[in-house]
């Protein structure tokens, strides 16, 4: 589950083929499904999928409950839940309209909150936070508890790499300029959708591992 997660939260690759017009260097991701653009509805399904299936890992990962005890994988398995909650509401509610480009469009949010005003925005930055916490915790069980070994080194690079985009993002959010604010977005969700399949694979492996310790334990129950 999490590895289909991983992959069709990449679905915006596909606007290399579908070309909807905008700057992939300065446009946010978010902009694809907004309610005017063109084959919003594919980025939109690609969304609502990555919501469904976290939603099933997450499910998955807490039954039986024998498959995550401790306070790391458990914190997760809720994360990664919240995450697929958030990112179905993110997709199901998407920005109206694109400034600059659709008449009428206001520049920006206005008010103490722009998020009360903007739903996107929301469960867009929920959703954010939500995977930020599932990728901490995972990692801590897998450095301290020895849980889903795959996610010490080539998940920990993937963690590292979409740590690095989001302060490129939020430093260059904040200063006038050309700071190509789109790509580092497009790597910060490409290393999501990487660590989400990640986590898939070392959870597969540390299953296995672990059903096979099981047995071996009860055989030689079994033969004392």
């Amino acid at each position: 589950m999490l590895v289909l997660a991983g992959v069709c939260y990449s679905s915006w690759v596909l606007d290399l083929f579908l070309h909807s017009g905008l700057d992939p260097m300065r446009s946010f991701l978010s902009e694809l499904d907004s309610g005017h653009m063109p084959h919003r509805d594919v980025y939109v399904t690609g969304d609502v999928l990555t919501g469904v299936f976290s939603l099933l890992a997450a499910f998955g990962l807490r039954w039986p409950p024998s498959l995550v005890r401790n306070r790391f994988s458990i914190t997760a398995a809720v994360a990664i839940g919240a995450f697929g909650a958030s990112t179905i509401a993110d997709a199901l509610m998407p920005i109206e309209c694109l400034a600059g480009r659709d008449p009428g469009c206001p520049s920006e949010s206005r008010g103490l909150l722009p998020q009360l005003q903007h739903v996107h925005a929301l469960t867009s930055s929920l959703a954010v936070f939500a995977i930020f916490v599932a990728m901490v915790a995972a990692s801590l069980a897998a450095w301290r508890r020895g849980d889903w070994a795959w996610l010490r080194y080539g998940g920990g690079l993937v963690f590292a790499v979409v740590v690095l985009a989001t302060v490129w993002m939020l430093a260059a959010d904040r200063l006038g300029g050309d700071y190509r604010l789109g790509l580092a977005q497009r790597i910060q969700v490409g290393g999501m959708s990487l660590w989400l399949a990640f986590w898939g694979v070392a959870i597969a492996r540390w299953g296995r591992g672990a059903r096979a310790a099981s047995a071996n334990s009860a055989d030689d129950g079994t033969a004392g």
